[in-house]
């Protein structure tokens, strides 16, 4: 095991755990938040043993992940967009809680929780599908064309996947004033798949005509 990597995964997931249980709970001047402490379940929960199966059997895509900087000044915008609106988002939801502005009933919450880990499950799967998956936009030294799998469907499966996470989020939290700021994402992933959509058509040999092969980008027949 290659214990450096181990220990940066793991300080790196306590410090999200701690980050996002700050955002939300002081807001919301409270520990007794069952939506925050839902969140806080179906967002890492998953992610701990996912993060050790990876560390285990494709630690190069892990490394790729933690470390990952982001070269493109336009994606650099982007990535600070997507961060305030997370922070707003969550400090929302925590507010929303403490004075009762808009409470979503339980069932909802629920089943928010539900499509939460199918996206994660989704998300799974892209990570299994394609081993040059980053957080970066870029086109990696030897990194070939995938155009199988989910690939066949849509052009953007990860995005995909993010667009059930952070949109089921905000319900599972259950605020509708959260779910209003998460509605940015939509622009902002917009912005962010057409920027790399031009690096790698630059970049990746096949990836044009793969782009006029499978003509959407997140979901088959409307986007």
């Amino acid at each position: 095991m290659d214990w450096k990597l181990f220990f940066q995964a793991i300080t790196k997931y306590l410090l999200g755990l701690l980050l996002v249980g700050l955002l939300l709970f002081l807001p919301a001047g409270t520990l007794r938040y069952p939506g925050g402490w839902l969140l806080l379940a179906v967002l890492f929960g998953p992610m701990l043993p996912a993060g050790l199966v990876l560390l285990g059997h494709r630690p190069e895509l892990l490394r790729r992940r933690l470390n990952a900087r982001e070269p493109e000044p336009e994606q650099r915008r982007v990535l600070a967009w997507s961060a305030l609106m997370f922070l707003a988002a969550f400090v929302l939801a925590g507010l929303n809680f403490r004075f009762g502005w808009l409470p979503l009933p339980d069932w909802l919450r629920y089943a928010a929780a539900g499509v939460f880990l199918l996206g994660y499950l989704l998300y799974a799967e892209v990570l299994r599908e394609n081993e040059y998956l980053s957080r970066t936009v870029e086109v990696q030294e030897g990194q070939r064309l995938i155009d199988s799998g989910l690939y066949g469907l849509v052009r953007h499966p990860m995005y995909a996947a993010t667009l059930l996470l952070f949109l089921a989020m905000p319900l599972v939290l259950g605020s509708l004033p959260s779910l209003a700021v998460m509605l940015a994402y939509l622009p902002i992933i917009g912005k962010r798949m057409d920027n790399e959509e031009r690096v790698l058509c630059d970049g990746l040999p096949g990836y044009a005509e793969y782009r006029e092969r499978v003509k959407y980008k997140v979901l088959p027949g409307i986007w």
